[in-house]
C-alpha cells in the first residue's frame, strides 16, 4: 500500500458513513443527524439474509493486539462488545480512540449501529498518529474529507477472515475508492498492505478487524 497521501485526496462527497461510535462510552443515542451519503458509495444494507454469514465468537478472534483488550465483562472486552451494535461496542474499544474522535466529528453512530452485516476495518490508535495531530484535527473539522475516507474501511457484507480470504477483494462503501486487496490469512492477512493487529471481533451487527494503517481511497494497485 502506497504511503499516506491525505492532502493529495480529491474527495468532497459529503459524509455517509463511517467506522465506529461517537465519543468514549458514548451510545447510539448521542450522536446528531448524519449528512447526505454520496453518489459514489454502496447503499448501507444488510448483504445477507443468512445471519450466520461472516459471524464469528470469542473463539475465532485472532491477532497481536487482541491480548490488550480488557479481559472478563470490563467495558471494551470481547464479552461486552460482542453484544454491542458496532459503533457502541467500538467506543469502549481502547485500541480505537482515535477513530472514535474521528466517528464524533462526523456524527454517525446511528447510521452505523442500525446496519444488519457489515465489516469494519478499524485503524488503531497509531495509525492515526502517523498522520499527525495537526492533520488529524484538520480532518476532523471537515466532515466532507474525512467521511470518504472512514467509508473506504467499511464492507457493506459481513464477512469474517476466512471469508474475506476467499473473496481476494471485497468492495468498501466508498466505491469511487477503489476495491480492497485481501491478501494472505490469519495473522499474516493484509487488507490494501495492511497488517491485520486483532481480526474476528464480533459485535452484534459487524464483525471488526483493527488494521496498522488508515486506507487511503484510490491508493490500492491491484
Amino acid at each position: 500500500m502506497k504511503s499516506l497521501r491525505i492532502a493529495g485526496i480529491g474527495v468532497t462527497a459529503a459524509a455517509a458513513l463511517a467506522l465506529a461510535a461517537c465519543g468514549s462510552g458514548a451510545d447510539s443515542g448521542s450522536s446528531g443527524g448524519s449528512t447526505p451519503a454520496p453518489a459514489t458509495s454502496a447503499p448501507m444494507s444488510s448483504a445477507d439474509s443468512d445471519v450466520s454469514n461472516g459471524m464469528t465468537t470469542n473463539a475465532d478472534v485472532f491477532g497481536p493486539a487482541c491480548s490488550q483488550l480488557p479481559q472478563g465483562n470490563a467495558p471494551g472486552s470481547l464479552d461486552s462488545m460482542g453484544p454491542q451494535p458496532v459503533a457502541s461496542a467500538a467506543s469502549t474499544n481502547p485500541l480505537l480512540t482515535k477513530l472514535v474522535a474521528a466517528v464524533k466529528a462526523t456524527n454517525l453512530v446511528d447510521t452505523l449501529n442500525s446496519q444488519q452485516a457489515i465489516t469494519v476495518f478499524a485503524p488503531a490508535d497509531p495509525a492515526f498518529n502517523a498522520l499527525g495531530d495537526a492533520k488529524f484535527q484538520e480532518l476532523a473539522g471537515n466532515p466532507d474529507q474525512l467521511a470518504p475516507i472512514l467509508q473506504y474501511h467499511v464492507v457493506g457484507k459481513r464477512y469474517d477472515a476466512e471469508g474475506l480470504a476467499a473473496a481476494g477483494t471485497v468492495a468498501s462503501l466508498n466505491t469511487a475508492g477503489g476495491p480492497l486487496k485481501i491478501e494472505g490469512n490469519g495473522d499474516s492477512m493484509t487488507v490494501n498492505g495492511a497488517k491485520i493487529l486483532c481480526g474476528n471481533i464480533p459485535t452484534k451487527n459487524a464483525t471488526v478487524f483493527v488494521i496498522d494503517q488508515v486506507l487511503i481511497p484510490g491508493t490500492n494497485e491491484n
